[in-house]
C-alpha cells in the first residue's frame, strides 16, 4: 500500500476571518432590518395619532334677549284676575235658565240665569192689587172729606144765620176731621203697599242672576235642573252658578325671596313669559307689594300688571317675571343670536369662532357685540350652529374635532 503524499496538502489561514466576516455581514443586515421596521412602525403611529380627531368641547350658538343684560331678578309665579267673582243668588230656587257657557263675553247687568220665580211673582202681583186698592180707598177717602168740607161749610153760613145750633156746627167740623185723619191713614196705607210691591221686586229680581261687571265666564257650575242656594248648605244644591273674571285685570302674582325684595319698586318695569307661549314676552310694571310675609317660604307677593296685553293669556297660566333695572327699548325686546365667550378666540387680528360641521372645525370670523351676562352678541353664525369651547392654540382650522366625554 503506498503512502499519501502529503506534500500537496495546504493550510488556508484566511478561510476562518471570511466566515466571521460573513456573519457579521448578516447580523448587521439584520439589525438595520429591525430598525427599519421600527422607524417605520413609529411613523406610522405618530402619523396616525397626528391625525386622529381632537377632543373639544362643544357648546351651541342661541338666541337671547338684550334685557338680560340689566335683569335685576327673575322670579316664578301665575296669572290671576285682580277682578273675579263666584256669582249666585241670594234666593233659593230651581234654575230654569241658564245663558251663558264658559268663554261667554258679557256686560255688566246681563242676565246669566234665572231660578223659578212662580211664587214670588205671585206676590208681587198681590203686591200690586193692594196698592191698588189702597189708592181706590184713597179716592173713596178723598170723596168723603170732599163732602164733609162742603157740608161743614154749609152748616157754617147756617149758624151765621142762627139757622142751626152749634152742636149741629160742631158734629160737622168733626166729621171733617175724621175724612182728614181717613185721608191720612189712607196715604200711609199707600206707601206700605208700595213698599211691599217694592220688596216683591226685590224677591223677582233676585231671581235673575246677573253680570256684576264686564268679564268672560270662566266656569260653569250649575245646570239646568239643579237647585239653587246662596251659601249651598244644602245637601244636592249649589252655591256659585258661574265663575267669572274681568281680563283686562289680569296679573302676574310672583313670589319674590324676603332677601332680595329690597331691589323692587313700586312701577318698576318688568318682563312677563308664560310657559304656554314661551315666545312671547309681554312688558310689565310692578304695580303692588303685598305688605306681609310668608314665614314658610320666606318670600313676599309682588303684583306685576299686564303694561302689553295678549288675548291667549288666560288666569292661572304659569309665568316667570323678569324684574328689570330700566324700562326696555324695541331694540333691547328683540333676540340676538349670542355664544359663550370662551367660544370666541383671536387669530390673524380678527375674532372668530370654530364652527363644528362633520366633525370638522372651521375657523369663522364673527362680529363681536354687546356682552349680555356670561354670553356676547355675535354676527356671522346662526342660532344652532354647533362651536368649540375654550379652543387650544394647536386647533387649526379644518381640524377633525369629537365630543370630550363628560367628566
Amino acid at each position: 500500500m503506498s503512502q499519501p503524499d502529503l506534500s500537496k496538502l495546504t493550510l488556508n489561514k484566511s478561510a476562518p476571518q471570511q466566515a466571521l466576516a460573513k456573519r457579521r455581514k448578516k447580523r448587521v443586515a439584520k439589525w438595520i432590518a429591525i430598525a427599519v421596521a421600527i422607524a417605520a412602525a413609529t411613523g406610522f403611529f405618530v402619523n396616525k395619532r397626528a391625525n386622529a380627531p381632537q377632543e373639544v368641547e362643544l357648546g351651541t350658538v342661541t338666541t337671547a334677549f338684550p334685557t338680560q343684560a340689566f335683569t335685576l331678578l327673575n322670579a316664578t309665579g301665575r296669572v290671576v284676575a285682580a277682578k273675579k267673582a263666584a256669582v249666585s243668588t241670594k234666593a233659593t230656587g230651581r234654575l230654569e235658565f241658564l245663558g251663558v257657557q264658559e268663554g261667554s263675553q258679557v256686560k255688566a247687568g246681563d242676565v246669566i240665569a234665572r231660578i223659578e220665580a212662580l211664587d214670588v211673582n205671585a206676590t208681587k202681583d198681590q203686591a200690586r192689587a193692594g196698592a191698588q186698592a189702597a189708592r181706590a180707598n184713597l179716592a173713596q177717602g178723598n170723596a168723603e172729606l170732599v163732602d164733609a168740607e162742603a157740608n161743614f161749610k154749609r152748616q157754617q153760613e147756617l149758624f151765621e144765620k142762627k139757622f142751626v145750633s152749634a152742636a149741629v156746627l160742631d158734629a160737622a167740623k168733626a166729621r171733617v176731621d175724621r175724612a182728614r185723619a181717613t185721608m191720612a191713614s189712607l196715604n200711609a196705607a199707600i206707601g206700605v203697599a208700595d213698599a211691599q210691591v217694592r220688596s216683591a221686586g226685590v224677591s223677582v229680581e233676585q231671581t235673575l242672576i246677573r253680570a256684576p261687571f264686564d268679564g268672560v265666564i270662566l266656569t260653569k257650575n250649575a245646570n239646568v235642573g239643579d237647585i239653587i242656594t246662596p251659601f249651598s248648605s244644602a245637601s244636592g244644591s249649589i252655591g256659585a252658578v258661574v265663575t267669572m273674571a274681568d281680563m283686562t285685570t289680569l296679573e302676574v302674582e310672583s313670589d319674590v325671596a324676603e332677601a332680595s325684595i329690597g331691589k323692587i319698586v313700586v312701577g318698576a318695569p318688568a318682563e312677563i313669559t308664560l310657559d304656554a307661549l314661551p315666545e312671547v314676552r309681554l312688558l310689565g310694571e310692578v304695580s303692588r307689594i303685598v305688605p306681609t310675609v310668608d314665614r314658610a317660604k320666606a318670600t313676599v307677593l309682588v303684583k306685576v300688571s299686564f303694561v302689553e296685553r295678549d288675548q291667549r293669556v288666560l288666569p292661572d297660566m304659569s309665568a316667570k317675571v323678569a324684574f328689570l333695572k330700566q324700562k326696555p327699548t324695541e331694540a333691547d325686546r328683540k333676540p340676538v343670536v349670542v355664544a359663550r365667550k370662551e367660544a370666541l378666540v383671536e387669530r390673524d387680528g380678527k375674532v372668530a369662532v370654530f364652527v363644528v360641521t362633520d366633525a370638522k372645525a372651521k375657523l369663522t370670523a364673527v362680529t363681536k357685540g354687546r356682552d349680555i351676562g356670561d354670553l356676547v352678541e355675535v354676527a356671522g353664525v346662526k342660532s344652532g350652529d354647533k362651536i368649540v369651547l375654550k379652543p387650544s392654540e394647536k386647533l387649526a382650522d379644518g381640524a377633525s374635532v369629537v365630543q370630550a366625554a363628560k367628566k
